[in-house]
């Protein structure tokens, strides 16, 4: 804990944000961290509360009392050590995680005002890169054992960097130019800046990880609008021959359909191929091709953190209006305390970008997309109402909006089926690949030696699950090799 009386003493201080009109200019982000001071003071109010609900609300288990106690105290260098026993990459989730841990937070359950946990994570890390306290840590040996990582999001990264450093020989295969995955292609710069995935590539290089990008495990299904930059391909046979583990970390990026009339016109995209285009173009990239938003009246369909960011760049582009739908009511702008705390609550959420402009739909469907020419120009939708869980439209309340540019953004079904079905593995009825996360045979596919993590497992989530199901994997393919693991899990 902190301060005894601090929680009595001291109130939230959040993180400062540059002025609308000024980061509106640029994709750099935004977000300035806590001074070491400001970061004490948050620090300061973590509770004596018993049991730690902010960690056992983090899904990587961060000892979230133990570096509050630490940066209160000054000791940073201890603090980093902490936060890194449980996480790989915290400049990453103190960037974009949705921070369960606060809405885990003794203090949210009356005052409302959660320890700034995530905000004290960030300025933990990027102090510590700025002290030069995050170095390479190369294995003492080496095991002869090597492991194919397929995917380098951060389920991919954590694995393969728990697996160098006890010595196994690790390559990454990403099928894109570039390492990240939805890190990199997923997440708009404003929000996470890609030299902090460059730096850990960095890192992750000297403690033995090789990346080879550019490489595409299987064949790529025709027609699939997921990002794809391949310039090879290798068969997983190949793979098995030449390692003696294979672990499947790839994304959930097949994305949600909308199969309403006029879906074929020209205009009406999914997100992710509009997202990854501006971070192309921010990497130096030039495309002709290029999604843009710029003097366009945009909709966005899906209340989501991908609608969120769809929104934030289109904002950025000089949309000339945009407007995000939600399919179901608007959430109360407070939960119900008594009855949601500790677990993540059900509530309205306001994301930066949404402070940027624009207006939300909520509880409204579409119906279906007008066009001439074949280009979209606009929506048709109906109001909806909600009833014991169950949609039925209003009657007459139908209208059609104006749409230059339609962006689908309604979550991910599933990994690109490709991959698993090149493999052979087990699927489930979502069609992620089939694995449990029990201590023996977690982790483990139908295949004997494949194993699967992340969004590839467990469907589509955030940053900090993929992260967690990286390291725990590490440990049961470790193990698969070894007999016995000393990682974490």
């Amino acid at each position: 804990m902190g301060k005894v009386t601090g929680f009595l003493e001291y109130g939230r201080v959040g993180e400062a944000y540059e002025p609308i009109d000024a980061r509106l200019k640029n994709y750099r982000e935004f977000v300035h961290e806590l001074t070491v001071e400001q970061s004490r003071v948050q620090a300061a109010r973590c509770m004596d509360c018993g049991i730690p609900f902010c960690n056992n609300g983090c899904p990587v288990g961060n000892l979230i009392p133990d570096w509050n106690d630490l940066v209160y105290g000054n000791h940073w260098r201890a603090a980093i050590d902490a936060l890194h026993a449980t996480n790989n990459f915290p400049e990453f989730t103190g960037r974009i995680c949705p921070a369960p841990c606060e809405a885990a937070c003794t203090l949210n359950l009356t005052a409302d005002e959660p320890v700034g946990i995530k905000s004290i994570e960030r300025a933990i890390i990027d102090h510590a890169w700025q002290e030069g306290w995050v170095t390479p840590q190369p294995p003492p040996f080496r095991t002869g054992k090597r492991v194919a990582v397929i995917g380098s999001g951060p389920a991919g990264l954590a694995a393969a960097q728990q697996l160098a450093r006890v010595g196994h020989s690790v390559t990454v295969f990403e099928k894109n130019d570039r390492v990240g995955g939805l890190l990199r292609y997923g997440i708009p710069d404003f929000k996470l800046d890609k030299a902090l995935i460059d730096r850990r590539v960095t890192q992750l290089e000297a403690e033995g990880v090789t990346f080879r990008t550019g490489v595409l495990v299987g064949e790529w299904p025709e027609g699939s609008k997921v990002t794809n930059l391949a310039r090879e391909t290798v068969t997983p046979e190949k793979l098995r021959e030449d390692f003696d583990a294979v672990l499947l970390a790839g994304g959930a990026e097949q994305p949600r359909d909308l199969p309403v009339p006029g879906r074929e016109l020209r205009g009406v995209h999914f997100a992710m191929e509009f997202l990854p285009g501006q971070n192309r173009v921010n990497a130096g990239d030039r495309l002709e091709d290029q999604l843009h938003a710029g003097g366009k009246h945009v909709v966005v369909i899906g209340g989501g953190d991908t609608g969120s960011d769809c929104v934030g760049t289109s904002h950025r582009h000089g949309a000339a209006h945009v407007t995000q739908f939600e399919l179901l009511p608007m959430p109360p702008e407070r939960e119900d305390k008594a009855l949601t705390w500790p677990y993540w609550p059900h509530k309205l959420r306001t994301s930066s970008s949404h402070e940027e402009g624009g207006e939300r739909e909520f509880a409204i469907g579409t119906k279906e997309f007008i066009g001439e020419n074949g280009q979209v120009t606009g929506i048709r939708t109906v109001r909806l109402e909600w009833e014991g869980g169950k949609m039925t439209e209003v009657p007459g309340s139908e209208q059609v909006l104006k749409a230059d540019l339609v962006l689908l953004a309604m979550g991910f079904v599933s990994p690109v089926g490709s991959v698993l079905s090149a493999f052979g593995v087990d699927r489930d009825a979502r069609g992620n690949a089939q694995a449990g996360t029990d201590e023996v045979g977690g982790y483990a596919t139908s295949v004997p030696g494949v194993f699967a993590a992340g969004d590839m497992r467990r469907g589509q989530s955030l940053v900090v699950w993929a992260i967690r199901e990286g390291r725990q994997a590490a440990r049961a393919v470790d193990g698969f090799l070894m007999g016995a693991s000393v990682l974490p899990r």
